[in-house]
């Protein structure tokens, strides 16, 4: 069974917290990148993996979807979304994805945000979603960079010329990542970016676009603290489609 930190109280008091929990959608810099990445939904079938409190799961509906199945290993995360949500063609479920089966051909749309890198086997999940979509079909996720993941210290180091970097090691040994996020031991599994892709394309997908995403010069002026972003990829956006 996957790590279950978003129900260890410390961290999600400080998880709650974070700018885009407390703003949804609109506190998160990736998601006009993200939005760009999203298919028509009006009239489709939404499976949004790692749901979280449900911000994306209402947005999608509010945009013509015509279901959305969200769902998240938290029961802490689908207490959120249920008490958030009154639509009932919307359905939160407690659900593991190291262990997931949806039914097949059930969805023209998967989706997750920042969840994938939680889940150990990649191939199956890929694998088990490609078979639960239609034809046509769409998955679209976001994940932490590969090398954000594969970063070996905390935080940035400052050379003897003042340069930033952000130190990377082991790039290339995929497999279980421990680090520290309000509090110890949560545990990643970063794997490489032709790992990441190549899974994809072997499942029998194809990529519609990929996206490393960096901010805008007017994000960063609302938020300066984005523009360590310009130094280092920690997002990694995929589309892909049947």
């Amino acid at each position: 069974m996957a790590q279950n930190v978003y129900d260890d109280p410390a961290f999600f008091a400080e998880y709650s917290k974070l700018p885009r929990q407390v703003h949804g959608l609109d506190g998160a810099p990736e998601w006009p990148a993200i939005r760009a990445l999203l298919p028509d939904l009006a009239g489709k079938d939404v499976v949004d993996l790692g749901c979280g409190f449900g911000w994306a799961s209402r947005w999608m509906r509010a945009q013509g979807a015509a279901s959305v199945l969200g769902l998240d290993l938290s029961e802490n995360m689908i207490d959120r979304a249920r008490a958030s949500t009154t639509d009932s063609a919307i359905e939160y479920r407690i659900a593991d994805l190291d262990t997931l089966v949806l039914p097949a051909g059930a969805f023209d749309l998967a989706y997750s945000a920042l969840t994938f890198h939680y889940v150990e086997n990649f191939g199956r999940l890929v694998r088990m979603v490609r078979a639960a979509l239609r034809p046509g079909g769409n998955l679209v996720f976001t994940i932490e960079h590969p090398i954000y993941m594969a970063a070996t210290h905390p935080n940035w180091i400052v050379d003897s010329d003042g340069r930033m970097t952000w130190p990377v090691n082991g790039y290339f040994r995929e497999g279980e990542r421990t680090t520290t996020w309000f509090v110890e031991g949560v545990r990643k599994y970063h794997r490489t970016l032709d790992t990441t892709l190549n899974t994809l394309l072997d499942a029998g997908f194809r990529l519609q676009r990929v996206v490393e995403f960096v901010p805008m010069a007017e994000q960063i002026r609302q938020m300066p603290q984005l523009a360590e972003e310009l130094e280092r990829p920690m997002m990694l956006l995929v589309s892909a489609s049947l």
